[in-house]
């Protein structure tokens, strides 16, 4: 292959967002506590090399400017035509979450990013922190009261400006997405939420699919490794039987349950393997024993809230 031409990138299927973009069904994610700027750079590059064209990251997540040169180096190499083979997803910080917050936040986001436009702009959480202090996770005196209202108007206000072609929301429950449908004169085209095989949010996924919203799934293999999340997944002697029985892992058969359910989702692998395994996906189906065997799964949320106090009441409004 020449120096100038482009490897084949694996074709990933998308799904086309109330808003009418198309959005692929894998995102690269970026959300991680040790990795520094050029671990990510380096990561992203490669994954535009293996045919990954959605990213997700967020301004908490310190990602922003590395994955902007990551995709300045891939357009320079010629990895890419244009920005707009890309689709960027980006979240506004609970620091940010008021409503004269947002335009400046997004407009910080994109000049991070060097872009001129995010493909969808998502609220983190449905909850506000004093503008002052951006942290995780969060004491209760430092959280203020949440105008979901003005801060929707104000993402609205953000999708006429051209700022960003889609909008969206992450961690909200059946009751939050109840409350902002109420309202919203542009309906979330996206709920970002953790799922995953042990944590099927069952009645958020119907819910969200009559409201014609998109779920993607953040810890979709349990975050193992981390500090909030757990190794059920991973460690699960259902989900290893029946890998065992399609010849392939137990990362690729999670990942298919997810795809199996409409459900899009966000991978945080930097290593080339387990990150061209990632799409390694669409050339087998689980089987109706499968699913019994998924179904068995012990269901337990891993991710409480960004707060040192149980926010379940507050985030969930009791659901499961």
């Amino acid at each position: 292959m020449s120096s100038t031409e482009k490897p084949a990138a694996v074709p990933v299927p998308n799904v086309v967002l109330q808003s009418s973009f198309s959005m692929p069904v894998i995102a690269f994610g970026t959300g991680s506590e040790a990795n520094d700027n050029d671990t990510i750079k380096a990561a992203a590059v490669e994954a535009i090399k293996l045919g990954y064209r959605h990213f997700d990251t967020a301004s908490f997540y310190d990602s922003e400017q590395p994955l902007g040169e990551a995709f300045a180096e891939a357009l320079q190499l010629g990895l890419l035509n244009s920005r707009d083979e890309l689709f960027i997803t980006s979240k506004l910080w609970l620091s940010d979450n008021h409503p004269h917050l947002v335009l400046p936040a997004l407009q910080k986001s994109l000049q991070n990013l060097g872009l001129e436009y995010l493909d969808l702009y998502l609220v983190h959480c449905p909850m506000s922190a004093k503008p002052e202090i951006r942290k995780f996770p969060y004491n209760e005196d430092e959280l203020v009261p949440f105008d979901m209202k003005g801060v929707w108007t104000s993402m609205e206000k953000c999708h006429s400006l051209g700022l960003t072609k889609s909008i969206g929301v992450s961690n909200f429950s059946t009751k939050k997405l109840e409350q902002l449908l109420s309202f919203a004169t542009i309906p979330p085209a996206v709920n970002q939420v953790e799922l995953n095989a042990s944590w099927q949010q069952k009645n958020l996924r119907e819910y969200c699919k009559t409201k014609n919203i998109v779920i993607t799934a953040y810890s979709p293999l349990g975050a193992k490794g981390t500090s909030w999340g757990s190794n059920d997944v991973m460690d699960s002697e259902l989900l290893k039987q029946i890998a065992h029985a399609h010849g392939k892992t137990v990362a690729q058969v999670s990942l298919r349950w997810l795809y199996e359910q409409g459900v899009t989702f966000a991978v945080k692998s930097y290593t080339k393997e387990r990150m061209k395994q990632n799409f390694e996906i669409f050339d087998f189906s689980l089987t109706n024993d499968d699913y019994q065997k998924i179904n068995q799964i012990k269901q337990t949320r891993k991710m409480n809230g960004p707060a040192t106090f149980d926010l379940s009441d507050i985030l969930w409004d009791g659901e499961n």
